[in-house]
């Protein structure tokens, strides 16, 4: 959520540096690529939710933080130059196949695998 809120902040302090009112979507280049960069994130893949539960816990959340921290250098780059957006994108994405895998293998192992009594 407090991630969000910072795209959006961003968002409402171009609006007033550029002299952008609502529901205006278009103006200053610079204006245009950190609204988009907001909408990618409103719109698109936000977070990998619901993916951590079969995961050990620390390769879930180091990998959620990685993600996270790509997404910001993603926002960040699209601020400045549409093209610096690409290489945060092709990791967020990288991590979000590797949060995918590992789900699919926490799964199969949860329900394939025999487990002990004990952790019943």
């Amino acid at each position: 959520v407090l991630f969000l809120a910072y795209f959006a902040l961003q968002v409402i302090y171009a609006r007033r540096k550029y002299k952008i009112s609502p529901p205006e979507t278009t103006g200053h280049p610079e204006f245009e690529r950190i609204f988009r960069a907001h909408s990618g994130h409103v719109c698109g893949p936000l977070a990998p939710s619901g993916l951590g539960s079969p995961l050990p816990a620390g390769v879930a959340a180091v990998c959620g933080l990685l993600y996270l921290y790509t997404r910001f250098k993603y926002f960040q780059g699209y601020a400045m130059a549409a093209q610096g957006r690409l290489g945060p994108l092709y990791a967020s994405a990288r991590l979000l196949w590797l949060l995918l895998g590992l789900a699919v293998a926490g799964l199969l192992a949860h329900f394939l695998l025999p487990h002990s009594s004990a952790w019943v």
